[in-house]
């Protein structure tokens, strides 16, 4: 759901997608720290009914009945639900846009067509992983036993069987050179708003 008007909307919304363990949180973090100095490009933190110590990407916690608050305030721009979690983004987004900042965000496959009607305009970036890859990350991380890999990476392959959506970025090699690849790619697209 979306609860915000694009008009008037100068800069360009990154829409950052990928599967779990393809590396999209290390690549974004490796962007946002190389780019930090960067005047018109911002990292979107997410708002998330997860703990603030739960381990990966910098967010902001929220319990259920908060978040279910902030929703009926209307104070989203994007929100959806994931893996028994709700997701919401901040609508300082378009406050951002609308000074033309680059901004970035961490989105979710599954919500994109929803984000696009909202922001048409969105850029989406897709990181891409082979099976292969995205079988020893998973297996290396050791949050999940052997079955549920199998069964993430199913759904793996059955979103890649699909076109992959705006620009793809491959994650298979060391995180400095995707890293480098996000990061040129931001940089390109905040030249244009320049």
């Amino acid at each position: 759901m979306s609860d915000h008007t694009s008009q008037h909307m100068k800069g360009t919304l990154v829409y950052v997608m990928g599967a779990s363990g393809s590396g999209k949180d290390s690549l974004m973090g490796f962007a946002r720290q190389q780019l930090s100095h960067h005047p018109s490009i911002c990292f979107v933190h997410r708002y998330i009914t997860r703990p603030a110590d739960a381990g990966g990407e910098n967010h902001i916690a929220l319990t259920g009945p908060e978040f279910e608050a902030r929703v009926r305030a209307r104070l989203f721009a994007l929100h959806w639900q994931s893996h028994g979690l709700r997701y919401g983004v901040g609508i300082e987004l378009n406050q951002w846009l609308a000074k033309g900042m680059t901004v970035v965000v961490n989105g979710s496959r599954e919500y994109l067509p929803t984000a696009q009607q909202a922001y048409p305009e969105l850029l989406p970036v897709t990181i891409d992983v082979s099976t292969r890859v995205l079988r020893e990350r998973l297996l290396a991380r050791g949050r999940e036993d052997a079955e549920a890999v199998d069964k993430r990476l199913q759904r793996h392959a059955e979103l890649r069987s699909q076109p992959l959506s705006g620009r793809v970025l491959n994650n298979d090699g060391p995180l400095e050179v995707g890293g480098r690849r996000l990061v040129n790619l931001l940089l390109e697209h905040s030249e244009v708003h320049a």
